[in-house]
């Protein structure tokens, strides 16, 4: 009796290992299948590439910096220019609207 239910177990144990090697086949199947359809979920969506947005980012740095620097030039030269007298604003404002009858 004991040789038979080590033949048992013998074969208990082998349909075991037969079904673990099953479902890790199944389970990269699934895994196959899942990515080719988030690659095509993705490829299907507009979205940039990482290389493309770090790209991007950097040029835009790098002209906020620019635009820094000009609008720090013209508050500069705006400065050092002298002021000249509103005469032209008041001489609008002293003339009288021209009123208009219907």
């Amino acid at each position: 009796m004991n040789s038979g239910s080590n033949r048992i177990l013998d074969e208990l144990a082998k349909l075991m290992t037969d079904a673990a090697g099953a479902a890790q086949g199944v389970r990269r199947e699934v895994e196959t299948g899942m990515r080719s359809q988030l690659e095509r979920l993705l490829n299907s969506m507009d979205l940039v590439k990482r290389e493309e947005f770090e790209a991007v980012r950097d040029m835009a740095i790098k002209a906020r910096e620019e635009n820094d620097a000009l609008s720090a030039r013209l508050d500069a030269m705006e400065q050092q220019q002298p002021k000249k007298p509103a005469a032209a604003s008041k001489s609008s404002a002293s003339k009288p609207a021209a009123s208009t009858k219907a």
